[in-house]
């Protein structure tokens, strides 16, 4: 959100899903979508049987890696370094956009002059990935009709996630791929309704509608409807409230469909803050690993027991309806207006389509939106009146940034906060498989899913394993400077010499005792995917 935000205006995907059928190049980036998004990769999919070109970026050697006509198998944490290397070669090649350039952009020569720095021999060397291979990228792309950049966690969880987003930004507009259907740029988001939660509010520097909180005239108008004050300064990210909790300075956490203590880095430390709150409060359809430090479990509501919206990956807000009545009595709403209003704030909504229209209200980019017209036809934000038909496609003549043009930044490299060295020789990358969500605390809970894929495995190279006399289906330790796990091999070259990857869907065996604590100092997000690991085989006689 921060970066796109930054360079364009918005912290949302440019394009719609049903345009991407019509692409001609996609460059896909960090991300695997046939394992983590295989509902967007069918959209892909059909791109490709139309003939589209791909490009990956990805370290390890996913499904779409395999097919791809370039495959940039970066080093982890070398992304910058990368889109950098893009650029030089477009530019030195003279194969930009100059009208786009000149028309639409601002600060265009700071980048050129930064990426002079990235000639491809330097690039090659950072990033491992051989300099032809940058060459036949940055000439497909630069070349295509109809090039469309879809990025994913691959890019956002790392130190430099933010300048990451923002140096895709940079290629997509060195070229104009962008304001038209089909091209642009596609952000896609760790779970369902990540955009809808972003659209209202819950960075701790922004009003629902990314209204910043330092506006005097957005906190008036949010003071007058919600007979509250607000205050002007940023409050505390997820991860630095608990820094703060174990440094005895936070006293209270309400955590709502969320699992820290499993899904966080460096979950020993998490697990300590948790425990050195005064008050936990955790909400959930189900037990997890932060239940365990809750002073009060409250009943959460599935999709399923609850009317509302989702508002997807691609600005489209869904209409959810509820299937039966929420088996606790009370959909989480409800449960939430009730402690407000126990706690001497009065929240007197009596259906879910009451609070959307306070949204509209208070929201432009939700202005026109309302279950009367999401019962009639599908709308994508920004949708600012009730006459207003949505946006399929953002910029079509001006950016959403002051003086309506999208801004360059010029960007250095600076790698992972901890790189493999001669103790902890590998750089482990987490992600996610297609049979289990998240932190698998609904998958792991359907038999056939079980039988599938009952256990966590530990990606290994096959030359690493021949090196260390391993073989698939034994068992490992895996450490890292913050903790150990025991984990079973499996051998395949879908991950690169020297590194690994696990994926954070056991608890009994967790990645994120592993991961390190480095984030992006700007966005707060935590650095999943990179961190310096050591492998010791077991012995034969063990047994988990």
């Amino acid at each position: 959100m921060a970066g796109l935000a930054t360079s364009l205006g918005a912290g949302a995907a440019t394009n719609s899903l049903a345009q991407m059928p019509e692409i001609d190049t996609l460059f896909l980036f960090g991300s695997n979508p046939t394992e983590a998004h295989p509902i967007v990769s069918i959209y892909l999919k059909k791109a490709l049987r139309n003939g589209a070109k791909l490009i990956v970026g990805d370290p390890r050697k996913t499904w779409m890696a395999k097919r791809s006509d370039v495959w940039l198998n970066l080093s982890p944490g070398t992304n910058i370094a990368m889109m950098n290397g893009l650029v030089h070669a477009i530019l030195k090649n003279g194969w930009e956009n100059k009208e786009f350039i000149k028309n639409r952009t601002e600060d265009f020569d700071a980048l050129r002059e930064k990426v002079k720095e990235y000639n491809l021999k330097t690039v090659e060397k950072i990033t491992g990935v051989p300099k032809q291979k940058i060459i036949d990228a940055a000439r497909m792309y630069s070349h295509a009709d109809k090039a469309m950049i879809v990025y994913g966690l691959g890019v956002t969880e790392h130190r430099t996630g933010t300048e990451n987003a923002m140096a895709i930004a940079n290629l997509a507009l060195v070229c104009g791929h962008i304001g038209r259907p089909s091209t642009g740029i596609m952000a896609l988001r760790g779970q369902n309704n990540v955009q809808g939660a972003s659209d209202l509010g819950p960075a701790p520097n922004i009003l629902p509608g990314y209204q910043p909180v330092a506006n005097a005239d957005a906190r008036a108008k949010f003071e007058k409807a919600w007979n509250v004050p607000i205050l002007a300064a940023s409050g505390l990210k997820s991860v630095e409230m608990l820094d703060m909790a174990c440094q005895g300075k936070f006293r209270g956490l309400y955590i709502m469909g969320e699992d820290p203590a499993q899904t966080d880095p460096n979950s020993h430390e998490v697990r300590r803050a948790l425990k050195s709150l005064k008050f936990l409060v955790v909400q959930d359809i189900f037990h997890t690993e932060t239940t365990q430090y809750a002073d009060v479990i409250l009943p959460g509501s599935s999709f399923a027991e609850k009317d509302g919206t989702f508002t997807n990956g691609e600005r489209r807000i869904q209409r959810v309806r509820k299937a039966i009545e929420p088996v606790a009595g009370l959909a989480d709403w409800q449960i939430i207006c009730r402690i407000a209003n126990r706690m001497g704030y009065p929240m007197k909504y009596n259906h879910p389509s009451e609070i959307m229209d306070e949204i509209a209200s208070l929201t432009p980019i939700y202005g026109g939106i309302s279950y009367d017209r999401l019962e009639r036809e599908s709308l994508q934000w920004p949708c600012p009146t009730k006459d207003h038909p949505g946006t399929k496609t953002l910029y079509t003549d001006l950016f959403s940034r002051p003086g309506g043009k999208a801004k360059f930044v010029a960007l250095d490299h600076k790698g992972s906060g901890e790189m493999p060295d001669k103790e902890y020789p590998f750089a482990l990358i987490t992600g996610r498989i297609r049979e289990h969500y998240n932190n698998g605390s609904m998958s792991r809970r359907v038999p056939g899913i079980m039988e599938l894929v009952p256990e966590e495995h530990l990606e290994l190279n096959p030359a690493d394993a021949k090196k260390m006399k391993l073989k698939s289906d034994d068992w490992v330790s895996v450490s890292s400077r913050r903790g150990k796990i025991k984990v079973r091999v499996r051998v395949t070259s879908r991950s690169q010499r020297g590194n690994v990857f696990l994926t954070f869907h056991f608890p009994e065996a967790l990645s994120n005792f592993l991961t390190s604590e480095h984030r992006d100092p700007i966005a707060g997000t935590p650095e999943y995917k990179s961190c310096a690991v050591k492998i010791e085989k077991l012995p034969k006689s063990y047994q988990a």
